[in-house]
Order: C-alpha cells, then sequence, then structure tokens
C-alpha cells in the first residue's frame, strides 16, 4: 500500500472515531496532564502535546515575519541562533505553569499560521537540569562520551535568567563496498571504503528577561559555539581489467566558532506599544580537504587539497508599532539587515614529488554583500463570532553586491504580504488557512565557486543569483477526539519564481542558479491516539504521513522534473506505553523518508540512509531522582546508499562516463540518557 492510500486512510478513519462524541479535550495542558511522563523540561512537555508537533522557525531574510509554531508567555524569540528547541530544553518543567494551543490568527505576532502553542512560564527560586548522553556504535565509529546539556534558571530582582551550557557532540561512521560500471554495463572498479565523523560542538548561551519600569519588558539573549570536526575516510579500489589496487585517504578538519548578541525592548507608546530589536551575529569556520591515492604498481601517488576561510556577519535592527482600534489589532514594522561574506577558496595538486602545489581557483575569492530595508504593515479582527482573519502586506529593497569573481552591484524591489484566518467549525474542529507571498533566503557561498575533491565535483562562481519568490498557500485543519486524542490535516502548495537549481555557466560550467518557475504540493497528516479508550491504559500512538510533489523544467532537456533533492514521501510511528502504578516505560518508532534525485548537469543520482529507521528504547523515571533511558536503534538495518550517473560532460549530449552504486553499512546504535535536576 503506498503512502497516499495511507493517508486516505487515515483521514477516513479518523472522520469515524471524530462521529463518536467524545468528552471534549482540552487544549490548555496543566503540567498535570504530564505527570505520567515525568518530564524535565518544556520540550518534554511540547513533545507530548497531543497531535502537535513542534516547528522550528524557518530562516527569514533577517527577521522578518514569525514562522514557527511556539512562543513563550506570548512572544516569539528575538533572535536567530538562539533556537526554540533549545530554549525549552532550558526551561524547567517546575516553572511552566500551562501550555495553550491557540490559532494563531488570534495571536498579535505577525506571521504565525496554524495551531501554536504558547508556553507559560514562571520562575520561582533557581533551578536547574541536567543530562548525559553518551551513544556507541557497533561498527566504523569511535565512543561518544562528550555529549551533554546543563542548564540553570532563576529571578535576581527584576530579572529572569536562563544559563545554558552543552556539547552537542556526534559520532558518525559507515563502511561497505561500491561499484563502479562502465558505459556498457561491465563491472570496471570495485571499492571497499569506511569513514568516521567526529565532531563536538560546544555551546554557551543565556537569556535575559527585564521587568522594565511601568509596563515596558525588555530581553537580552546571548551566544557563543565552537565546533571541532575531523573526518577520515580510507578504502582499497581495485581496477577490475588491470587488477591492480590503489589506496585512498580522505581527510577534513572543520573548526571555527560562531556568536551571537540581540535583544529587544517593549514599552508603551501613545495609543499603543512598541518593541525595537536589534541582532548581531557572525561564524568564522575554516576548512580543509585532502585527498590521496597511492598506487601499489609503484606510480607516483595523487592528490588534491582544498581549503577555505568564510567570515559571515549579520546586523538586524527592526522597530515594530502595535495598537488596538475598533476590535482590529493593527502594527507596522520596518527592518534593516546588512549581511556579508568574505570568502578565500583554493585549491591545491600534489606533483610527482609529492608536494602540493597551488593551481587557479578562479571564482573562489570575493566578497558579498546584501543589504536590505524592509516595510510592513498587518490588520487582524475577528469578522464572525467564529473567524478571525490577519492580513499583512509591504516590501523590501535590497542591493546586492559582489566584489571579486565577476562582481556586480543589483538592486530590487519585492513585495511581501500575507492573509491568514482561523475558524472554529465546531467546540473540537479548527480549520487555519494561509496565502503568503515569500522572499527566500540567500546562501552567499552559492555566488562562488568551489572544488569537492573527495567526490570530485566542481562548481562555478556565479554572481548573479537572487533569492527564490514563492506564493504559498496552507490549509491546516485540525481534530480535537478528546479522550481519544487528536488529528492534523494539512494541504500545502507553493508557486516558485526564481527556483535555485543548478544552471550552465558558459560552455562546460555548473553552479547553482536561478531557474524560471516550480511548483509544490503536498498533503500531511499528524495524529495522536492515546489508546486507555480502548483498553490500553497509559499507552499512546503518534503517527505523521506526507506525500509530496514538486515540478521545475531541467535546464538542459527543457522537461518537467522534480526540485532536485525535495522531498516526496514521509512516514512516521511511535509507540509509547507508560505501565500503570509503575515509573517504568517502553517504546518504539519507525521512520521512512524519499527525496528525489538530485540533477547536476553532469550527473543525477540519489545519496541517502534508509530505506527504514527503526528503534526501541526502555526507560525509568525515578532512579534516585533521575530519569534513565536507554535504546537500541537503527533495528531494521538501515544503510548509507549513493546510486549516481555521471557523464563525461553535460549529461544531454556527452556519453556516460560511469555509474557507481554504494551500499554502505551503518550498523546498530545504542544510546543511554541519565537527566536530572538541581
Amino acid at each position: 500500500m503506498n503512502l497516499r492510500v495511507l493517508i486516505v486512510a487515515l483521514v477516513l478513519a479518523t472522520t469515524v472515531f471524530a462521529q463518536t462524541p467524545p468528552a471534549e479535550g482540552p487544549r490548555t495542558y496543566v503540567p498535570a496532564d504530564f505527570a505520567q511522563f515525568a518530564p524535565k523540561t518544556a520540550l518534554d512537555m511540547i513533545n507530548r502535546v497531543p497531535g502537535f508537533a513542534l516547528k522550528e522557525e524557518d530562516q527569514e531574510r533577517g527577521l522578518g515575519e514569525a514562522s514557527g509554531n511556539v512562543v513563550i508567555n506570548g512572544q516569539r524569540l528575538s533572535g536567530k541562533s538562539n533556537d526554540v528547541i533549545t530554549e525549552l530544553s532550558r526551561i524547567p518543567a517546575t516553572n511552566v505553569e500551562r501550555i495553550e494551543i491557540v490559532d494563531a490568527a488570534t495571536l498579535k505576532i505577525p506571521g504565525l499560521t496554524g495551531q501554536v502553542a504558547n508556553v507559560i512560564v514562571r520562575s520561582t527560586g533557581i533551578n536547574g537540569q541536567w543530562a548525559y548522553r553518551p551513544e556507541f556504535r557497533s561498527y566504523y565509529t569511535d565512543p561518544l562520551f562528550t555529549r551533554f546539556e546543563v542548564s540553570m534558571s532563576g529571578t535576581k530582582g527584576p530579572v529572569q535568567y536562563t544559563l545554558g551550557l552543552d556539547n552537542r557532540g556526534n559520532r558518525s561512521g559507515a563502511g561497505g563496498p561500491t561499484w563502479i560500471f562502465g558505459p556498457s554495463g561491465s563491472l570496471v572498479e570495485q571499492r571497499d571504503e569506511q569513514w568516521r565523523g567526529n565532531a563536538e560542538q560546544p555551546r554557551f548561551s543565556g537569556r535575559f528577561v527585564f521587568d522594565a519600569p511601568g509596563s515596558a519588558t525588555a530581553n537580552l539573549n546571548v551566544l557563543y559555539g565552537r565546533l571541532y570536526y575531523d573526518f577520515l575516510e580510507t578504502g582499497i579500489r581495485t581496477d577490475m581489467s588491470a587488477g591492480t589496487e590503489a589506496a585512498r585517504r580522505v581527510t577534513v578538519d572543520e573548526h571555527g566558532h560562531n556568536y551571537e548578541l540581540g535583544g529587544d525592548y517593549e514599552l508603551e507608546l501613545g495609543r499603543g506599544r512598541l518593541k525595537l530589536i536589534a541582532v548581531g551575529r557572525g561564524s568564522r569556520y575554516p576548512n580543509e580537504t585532502e585527498v590521496v591515492t597511492s598506487f601499489d604498481d609503484g606510480s607516483p601517488a595523487t592528490g588534491f587539497r582544498s581549503t577555505g576561510v568564510g567570515d559571515e556577519a549579520e546586523r538586524i535592527g527592526r522597530a515594530e508599532y502595535r495598537w488596538t482600534s475598533n476590535g482590529a489589532e493593527w502594527q507596522v514594522s520596518g527592518e534593516g539587515a546588512f549581511n556579508s561574506l568574505d570568502n578565500t577558496s583554493r585549491l591545491f595538486e600534489m606533483n610527482g614529488s609529492g608536494i602540493f602545489e597551488e593551481i587557479p581557483l578562479e571564482g573562489g575569492t570575493a566578497r558579498v554583500e546584501e543589504d536590505r530595508y524592509q516595510i510592513m504593515g498587518s490588520y487582524g479582527r475577528p469578522v464572525r463570532k467564529n473567524v478571525t482573519m490577519k492580513l499583512s502586506a509591504g516590501g523590501e529593497y535590497s542591493q546586492l553586491v559582489q566584489v571579486g569573481a565577476g562582481g556586480t552591484t543589483r538592486s530590487f524591489y519585492r513585495p511581501k504580504g500575507e492573509l491568514s484566518a482561523a475558524w472554529k467549525v465546531s467546540p473540537r474542529t479548527d480549520v487555519n488557512l494561509k496565502l503568503a507571498r515569500r522572499v527566500g533566503q540567500l546562501n552567499f557561498f552559492d555566488f562562488l565557486a568551489s572544488v569537492n575533491v573527495q567526490d570530485d565535483i566542481q562548481k562555478a562562481a556565479n554572481p548573479d543569483l537572487v533569492p527564490e519568490q514563492s506564493w504559498n498557500l496552507d490549509i491546516e485543519g485540525v481534530r480535537n477526539l478528546g479522550t481519544l486524542g487528536s488529528t492534523t490535516l494539512r494541504v500545502y502548495g507553493q508557486l516558485i519564481d526564481d527556483i535555485i537549481d543548478y544552471v550552465p555557466i558558459g560552455d562546460s560550467g555548473q553552479s547553482p542558479g536561478n531557474l524560471d518557475h516550480a511548483t509544490v504540493y503536498g498533503i500531511q497528516s499528524r495524529s495522536t491516539f492515546n489508546l486507555d479508550r480502548i483498553g490500553w491504559a497509559g499507552a499512546r500512538f503518534d503517527l505523521e504521513m506526507q506525500w509530496q510533489d514538486s515540478e521545475v523544467e531541467d535546464p538542459l532537456t527543457g522537461e518537467n522534473r522534480p526540485i532536485s533533492n525535495s522531498l516526496q514521501e514521509l512516514f512516521y510511528a511511535a509507540l509509547r506505553y507508560d505501565v500503570p502504578s509503575t515509573d517504568w516505560a517502553f517504546g518504539t518508532d519507525y521512520s521512512y523518508q524519499l527525496n528525489a534525485k538530485s540533477y547536476r548537469l553532469t550527473e543525477v543520482g540519489r545519496l541517502w540512509e534508509g530505506p527504514v529507521w527503526g528503534a526501541v528504547y526502555v526507560e525509568h523515571k525515578n532512579v534516585g531522582g533521575l530519569t534513565l533511558r536507554a535504546g537500541v536503534h537503527n533495528l531494521l538495518a538501515a544503510d548509507s546508499m549513493w546510486d549516481r550517473t555521471v557523464y563525461t560532460g553535460r549529461r544531454t549530449t556527452d556519453p556516460v562516463d560511469y555509474v557507481e552504486h554504494r551500499d554502505r553499512q551503518i550498523g546498530p546504535i545504542f544510546s543511554f540518557a541519565v537527566r536530572g535536576k538541581f
């Protein structure tokens, strides 16, 4: 049964359940509703809200309008690096008074849509929590002993604060065979390779909420993080016709830092309230990749090395003024954002003496800047007793400047805005609609030339990139099934202009560039079923399914194809059983995701892991006041795979060079977690 049939079946099943009049379920959740899960943080509680799936803020240009679905005390976070998941994980569960699930159109925050969780937090005294999460894999990886989280929240006079220190360490790896086939289908090379990657990402953050004079409020956010990443791949490549072998070694070293400082101040002014926001952030991640191949027949070793240093910076200033008039909410906002990237990329080739000599990399070194100014206005009000609407409109002016790598200066004006509505169809049924005109974010590294020496992929510089623009339509229905749970059905579509995909550069080059038009449409279903009602006390089943299709005109063939690497199908199911009258819990989850192929001008392929991931875990919620969990992941032997067809030149005019099929084993993953509070 394919995923589309499953989604339809779920909708029909939900309709049947909804016909049975259950007791009306609450849309406000208090700590007692989560008692069986023994939550330690606000994130634990959010993850247990029936039928609610947390969505982080999109990477908007500047700050822009809100785009996530969680606010804290009715306010969005006034930053970009301090993601909502991290913030929620640092709020002790004892500080959460309640979680309100509301329609976005009823809040005074432009940009939100659908169901939004408003987490009401009150700090009392000093509270802290910590977690230690080691992980071990059966093959190809080093053990992970360094992943931890610790945070402290409290109040000092008029200031509420949250301080956090964590290390998002990670270990990854895989190994196995790769087969290279020639144009005729014969096996020309066999590879046996394995790799491992070690990452450490220590990070400090702080959030301070000030009770300013009168009704004024202020927030300050700080963050500083480091990255230490090293990668090693080794392997033997056998030429099937000559019978010779070559040993290949790939190393990657990346390290650096990022920071962010942001704050806001809101005060009463005239008939309304004025909010001023400022954010500054930056990052620097020097990196080096080296590939060396040695031959058993005594031939000189060959190799390449690439290096890069990119300094990114962003400065944002924003002002919002809102007021109420005749039952309507009004807001006007202005924003200025100033982004820059200074990048230096270099390429080296090993000579016959084993020394790396620099070779030209045209378009790899340049400075890219964008200055952007935006003005928006919004208006919202109830149009009927059970219908609320919100309308925002405005535009942005931007200037893109590139110095070096064929640089140029360009200016643009783009309209933006959205219309959203929330309809309370019945006490248990909500429908939310949103129509928006969006302008996408740019990746300044896409403007510059680079070489992936590991996979032998090169891209040229392209100073003519512009942001994607799109019309987005979302319709979401939420059905509260009372004690049974909740279900959400979302239908969506996008009409995209200037979509970024690989385009021809010159006679033989390729680079990310803009294509004229693309479409995306899909359907998504999320449901939570509490199984107490059917006789299994303490059990809960979560189900998410998504099907998506997309279409863009290929720049070489002129034929329609899916957007490169876009989502096509997704399935996720999880079952948790909290044993009544005990502190034990057991659970399992399974997931599957299929993305479209990636299309470059010289190759077509799909790089993915799967097809199906599975896990089981056992948890005890009170071992001397601690919560302990042990889990086993990748039960269904998901592998790392890459299937691609590579051409000697353009895939429409030149013959096939080779076909690659990779199947690398990942193996079981064993995780442990110890969580406590102080």
